[in-house]
């Protein structure tokens, strides 16, 4: 279905249109970044930066409409520059000085988390309210925060200051943006490739069948294992209820519900103690300029440990006893 069909198509829903103008937003802000970045003489590596931002942004744009032979030559093509260590950021002559921040908080003070605040409102009415993707509605929330940062200071947030700092931000998270829709793609990846029987088989040689509790155990332990391998609980409770939950847990009487629920939030603590979930460990660090790489994992891992401790004892109490 060419463009032009899926946007007149009856079959085809508001919400799947919605999205597609949203990545098409996506793709022109990335392109923009790449393009700012050509003309960046203070970015020692602006050819490759370009090549990868707006590769990435004609990705989103066009990914959907052309062959799937072409969508995999321009990845292969995206991925050099990083490979290569060709993707970086120029001098950040956009950021506003250490003056204008003050002057902009004495102007605004706690009002600033009005925009942020509208985003996650807009988002879950979206959710609850509508059938539309909540990503439509967080990109709804955008730009009403955006019109309400305008009406907060019309002469300083001015469109030319939101693409900056859109720009600004792709180019202080750089690479590690496309991590989680990586790891997305590969939990899918996984569970077709048929990974989850094949941990069933390699567990169900070491444990004893029928007892309740060492299942529970291993699920647990397993969900967050492989969280931090997946960088995503999400993509890692698929397999890991295929190969352990529903075989030693499930199948035994346990209720569904309760075992789910928390066997994702074992996942979320693997999530803390990961450089995988980048969204999570690593962008934080590049955006807050951190010395230490990983600091906030190794701040994390204790916390992660007693929360994992907890949730498996949880989870014995509620379906095992």
């Amino acid at each position: 279905m060419g463009i032009i069909e899926f946007f007149q198509s009856a079959d085809v829903t508001l919400s799947q249109k919605l999205l597609e103008i949203v990545y098409l937003i996506i793709g022109l802000v990335c392109i923009y970044a790449g393009v700012r970045n050509t003309k960046d003489e203070t970015n020692e590596k602006r050819i490759g930066t370009t090549f990868f931002w707006c590769i990435l942004g004609v990705l989103f744009i066009v990914g959907p409409w052309v062959p799937y032979e072409v969508d995999g030559v321009l990845v292969i093509l995206m991925v050099i520059p990083p490979i290569t260590r060709q993707v970086g950021k120029g001098e950040d002559v956009t950021k506003p000085t250490e003056a204008e921040t003050h002057a902009g908080y004495r102007q605004l003070g706690t009002k600033i988390f009005i925009p942020a605040f509208s985003i996650g409102a807009i988002a879950l009415v979206f959710a609850l309210f509508t059938k539309i993707s909540s990503l439509v509605g967080i990109a709804v929330g955008v730009f009403i925060g955006m019109i309400i940062l305008h009406f907060m200071r019309p002469k300083q947030n001015t469109m030319k200051v939101y693409l900056e700092d859109s720009r600004r931000m792709l180019d202080i998270v750089g690479t590690l943006i496309m991590l989680p829709t990586l790891l997305a793609i590969l939990g899918s990846v996984f569970t077709a490739a048929g990974v989850g029987t094949v941990i069933s088989d390699i567990v169900g040689a070491i444990i004893p069948q029928g007892n309740m509790v060492i299942g529970i155990v291993v699920y647990c332990v397993g969900m967050a294992l492989f969280t931090m391998v997946m960088g995503n609980a999400f993509a890692a409770i698929t397999v890991m209820t295929v190969g352990i939950g529903a075989p030693f847990v499930l199948s035994l009487g346990a209720d569904p519900v309760i075992v789910g629920s928390l066997a994702l939030t074992c996942g979320y603590c693997g999530t803390l103690m990961t450089p995988m979930a980048a969204n999570f460990n690593i962008v934080p660090v590049a955006i807050l300029e951190m010395d230490d790489e990983y600091g906030v994992i190794k701040k994390q891992i204790v916390p992660a440990l007693i929360m994992l401790a907890f949730q498996i004892l949880l989870m014995v109490c509620l379906v095992a006893l």
